[in-house]
C-alpha cells in the first residue's frame, strides 16, 4: 500500500483550487499512514488530532449507546476525507470510533497545522468551510431518509447514491447503517433489482 498525493490534489481542486505555492504549502502537511484491518484510529474520549484522506481501504465511524447498541454513522473510502470531524474541529473528546474495516492507506495531516496554515492561506479556510457544508448536506439528507423512508426505500437510496457500496462494505455494517435487521437486509438484496 502506498499513498499518492495526486488524488488529494484532484479532490481539493474540485472543492477549492489553490495557487501552486498554496498547494505546495498545503501538500507539505500530509504524510502517509497505514492501518491494519479492524484498527481503531479514534476512540471515544480521545480528541481527534488528524484529518485523514483515504487512498485505500474502507473505514467507518460508529457509536455505542449506554445499552451497548451500535450505530454505524458513516463510511469512508477513497477518495474522501475521514476522521471524527466534530472532535477535530472543536478540539473536544470524541463520542465516536473511527475504525478501519479493511487494511487502509491514508494521507493524514495534523489539524493544528492545517489551522495554523489557514491563517496564512485563506483558501484553506474556504476549503474547510465548503467541506463541512457538504458533509452537513449529506447528514441532513440522511436524517430525512432515516426518519421518513421505509427500509426498502433507504436501501434503494443508498444504492442510487453509492452503487458500488455492496462490494466495498460487509453487509452487516450496511444493515446497521440503514437500521435494518441483517436478515431483512439479505431479503432486500434478493428482492431489489440492483
Amino acid at each position: 500500500m502506498s499513498a499518492s498525493i495526486d488524488p488529494l490534489k484532484k479532490l481539493v481542486t474540485s472543492i477549492h483550487p489553490f495557487t501552486d505555492t498554496e498547494w505546495e504549502q498545503f501538500a507539505s502537511l500530509w504524510k502517509p499512514f497505514e492501518a491494519r484491518r479492524k484498527e481503531q484510529l479514534t476512540i471515544p474520549g480521545q480528541t481527534e488530532k488528524y484529518l485523514y484522506f483515504v487512498t485505500e481501504g474502507v473505514q467507518r465511524v460508529f457509536y455505542f449507546d449506554d445499552e451497548n447498541r451500535e450505530a454505524t454513522l458513516v463510511f469512508t473510502y477513497a477518495p474522501s476525507f475521514g476522521g471524527v470531524l466534530d472532535s477535530m474541529i472543536h478540539e473536544t473528546p470524541s463520542k465516536y470510533y473511527y475504525e478501519t474495516l479493511t487494511p487502509s492507506a491514508f494521507l493524514r495531516a495534523p489539524f493544528a497545522e492545517i489551522e495554523t496554515l489557514s491563517k496564512e492561506i485563506r483558501g484553506i479556510e474556504l476549503l474547510l468551510r465548503k467541506g463541512v457544508v457538504q458533509a452537513l448536506a449529506g447528514v441532513l439528507e440522511r436524517l430525512v431518509e432515516v426518519q421518513s423512508f421505509s427500509s426498502e426505500e433507504r436501501f434503494k437510496k443508498l444504492l442510487q447514491r453509492s452503487p458500488h457500496i455492496l462490494q466495498l462494505v460487509p453487509h452487516k455494517y450496511l444493515a446497521n447503517y440503514l437500521g435494518i435487521d441483517p436478515t431483512n437486509f439479505s431479503k432486500l438484496i434478493n428482492k431489489v433489482k440492483i
